[in-house]
């Protein structure tokens, strides 16, 4: 019988929930949607959807997560986030809304949107570093952000070749890309952030 994995959250306010479910039960992680205070509790790691980062600010303060989520992360909390959950793991934004909040934690800038609308998306072989994966990464970009600016304490995972904007990156317990690997079947991000979560707990 195989040991239990860790059990990681997948936060369901909004974004591709069932696919990251999917993909950390196969990366041999227990996942659980997770949406209020209470949930947060019984998890080793958190992901954080796509979706549209204004409303999930939105949905965050609605559902009285936000500032608990900003604390947890900042207390180490392991967490993952694809899409719009990269532009909330970032600690400055390019071009928020007013007022916009995120749960930050990782040192960099992040713009939304930035490359295009959602008739602008594509798809795009990226070769991840730091030993992530020694084949390309089919990488899914839906009206995807771009990090803009980076600390010194964090490791950029991957660029996208056309533009040569970053794209994937990661600092200590956290990662966060641009595009969407729950919408393929290649489990190797997946399997990265559940192997973070083991080794923090």
């Amino acid at each position: 019988m195989k040991p239990a994995g860790p059990v990681i959250g997948v936060l369901a306010l909004q974004g591709d929930v069932p696919e990251h479910l999917r993909a950390l039960e196969d990366a041999g992680a227990r996942p659980a949607p997770v949406r209020r205070p209470e949930e947060l509790d019984r998890v080793d790691g958190l992901v954080i959807p796509g979706g549209e980062s204004t409303t999930l600010w939105r949905l965050s303060v609605a559902f009285d997560v936000l500032d608990l989520l900003r604390k947890l992360i900042g207390e180490g909390l392991p967490a993952f986030g694809s899409c719009a959950g990269m532009i909330m793991l970032a600690d400055r934004l390019a071009d928020g809304v007013a007022g916009q909040l995120t749960y930050g934690g990782i040192d960099m800038t992040v713009r939304r949107n930035a490359f295009g609308r959602q008739v602008d998306s594509f798809e795009r072989d990226i070769m991840l570093a730091g030993g992530v994966a020694e084949d390309p990464f089919r990488a899914v970009f839906i009206r995807a952000p771009w990090v803009e600016q980076t600390g010194p304490g964090v490791s950029i995972l991957g660029t996208e070749q056309g533009t040569g904007r970053i794209v994937a990156v990661r600092q200590g317990q956290l990662l966060a890309t641009a595009f969407h690997p729950e919408l393929t079947q290649d489990r190797r991000i997946h399997q990265l952030f559940v192997d973070i979560v083991k080794d923090n707990t």
